[in-house]
């Protein structure tokens, strides 16, 4: 019995021995495959290098990205301006409700003193290894010192080779060589619902990179430029973010970015960027001529509407119907009428007025152009030749436009020719009325075409550089009062701007 009891003994402690152990290789094994030790590592081992474990692996999609990332931010670069104001000045574009309003009290900063320092912060985007950059007009506005630093931390002082302002576009240049680039991408083939990344220094925080989708294209009457195309996007942008690059999936700069709707002064999802086309065509005009040379046909156009559209006979409501042919114009030479419905130029579909009206200013001056027009419910092509947009013109924007009381209107120099076609007999200062939108404010306080502006809010309106200074250094939400001269009599009005849901 006591030999027996020997020999099952030693049996069992084998046994427990190898139980224990199949159970610790399988513990192991188990806390291994659920990563709750480092993988290769040992227990409290934390000097063990490798990726973190649950980290998963970086997709096609997402190293596209990264790449994409790292050929770009080099090329944005942090704009710093500076003017110093006395109080006595006014106009500053630092002071506009406007960009109050969609960058916040704060983004502008400056001590309440009789001599004072403004200070703006922007982006840029270096379109060319010479030191050319991009950037927006109310960044670098009135700027006394511009400040431009390049993503190595190298500084420059930047040179304004033109601004645009009815673009909000403008150009500086820095005296380096060598430079990185962002490639040119056509903005006219991008889809709503495609990848973009918007690249810049909101709140000063260099080459912050943020990515969304394109919201939509095309948007105008948002109220920030005279000519609005805008990109819009949900990419995070922010006070700081404007003048820097909306690139798509290829590395291609497609857009400037330029504003945000905002109540709060920071991203709320909806951003605007300049389309690349038409940035590109003011960059060329502005480094050839120091300005931008648009093209112009003449006319004075609205959106179709669906009841607009049954009136003249269309099926559906697209194109831009001209309201007014304006005298001595290239729409006049080449038999354009009132009631003419443009529905192409040179073979690109127009959807709407503010289509036609950016293409026809982005067309070079001396070409002609070939429009699609229906006349009375048939198809008419028409060739045009393209003149340049008179200087004494100004337009305060159209069906909408730039968001003031005066939107909608177009304004002449008064000429003794206007005078005359016209039936005015003064010769002296003001600017006549040569177009009012339907459906405006300017049309619903009763403006008509063929009065004088003589007075905008009891400030005298000699001409068309008053008016656009008179209605710069106002602000877009308020009303103004109108002195104008009309059939030999004197009477005031007053327009009140339609307000839009913030």
């Amino acid at each position: 019995m006591a030999n027996g009891n020997y020999d099952i003994q030693p049996r069992r402690l084998i046994i427990s021995v190898f139980l224990i152990i199949i159970g610790v290789v399988i513990g192991v094994t188990l806390v291994s495959e659920l990563r709750l030790l480092p993988v290769g590592g040992a227990v409290g081992d934390s000097s063990v290098v490798g990726p973190r474990p649950n980290s998963p692996p970086v997709s096609r999609g997402e190293q596209a990205f990264v790449e994409i990332s790292k050929a770009v931010t080099p090329a944005v670069v942090n704009i710093s301006s500076t003017r110093v104001v006395r109080r006595e000045e006014s106009g500053s574009p630092f002071d506009d409700p406007f960009f109050r309003r969609f960058f916040g009290d704060d983004f502008f900063r400056h001590p309440d003193t009789p001599q004072r320092k403004e200070q703006g912060l922007g982006s840029g985007v270096i379109v060319d290894a010479t030191g050319l950059i991009v950037t927006n007009h109310h960044v670098i506005a009135k700027a006394d010192e511009i400040n431009v630093i390049l993503a190595d931390k190298r500084e420059f002082k930047g040179k304004v080779i033109g601004t645009d302002p009815k673009t909000d576009l403008a150009v500086v240049r820095i005296a380096a060589d060598g430079l990185p680039t962002v490639p040119w991408g056509d903005s006219s083939v991008l889809d709503v619902g495609e990848y973009v990344l918007a690249i810049g220094n909101p709140f000063g925080l260099n080459q912050t990179v943020t990515m969304g989708i394109v919201s939509a294209i095309g948007r105008a009457n948002v109220g920030i430029a005279d000519y609005e195309d805008f990109i819009q996007t949900d990419a995070a942008i922010n006070p700081g973010n404007s003048g820097g690059a909306l690139v798509n999936t290829r590395g291609e700069l497609v857009g400037i970015n330029t504003a945000i709707f905002s109540q709060s002064g920071g991203y709320m999802g909806i951003g605007f960027a300049v389309p690349s086309n038409m940035a590109k065509s003011v960059l060329e005009s502005l480094v050839k001529r120091g300005k931008v040379v648009r093209g112009w046909l003449g006319v004075s156009i609205q959106e179709v509407t669906p009841q607009l559209a049954k009136e003249f006979g269309l099926e559906e409501a697209r194109g831009a119907l001209i309201s007014d042919i304006l005298p001595d114009s290239p729409a006049e030479a080449a038999g354009l009428r009132r009631g003419d419905v443009v529905i192409a130029l040179n073979d690109q579909t127009i959807e709407s007025a503010s289509q036609l009206r950016n293409h026809v200013a982005q067309l070079s001056v001396g070409t002609r152009a070939h429009v699609k027009i229906i006349r009375k419910g048939k198809e008419k092509r028409i060739e045009i030749k393209i003149e340049a947009q008179p200087a004494e013109m100004a337009q305060a924007g159209e069906a909408g436009g730039n968001g003031t009381a005066l939107a909608g209107v177009q304004v002449r120099r008064l000429t003794p020719e206007l005078a005359r076609q016209l039936g005015l007999n003064r010769t002296d200062g003001g600017v006549v009325v040569v177009h009012v939108e339907p459906e405006s404010p300017a049309d619903a306080a009763g403006l008509m075409r063929g009065d004088l502006i003589m007075e905008i809010n009891r400030r005298g309106v000699s001409d068309v550089d008053q008016y656009n200074t008179v209605l710069s250094n106002t602000d877009k939400d308020v009303s103004l009062l109108l002195l104008v001269h009309r059939k030999n009599r004197a009477l005031f009005l007053t327009v009140t701007p339609y307000q839009h849901e913030r």
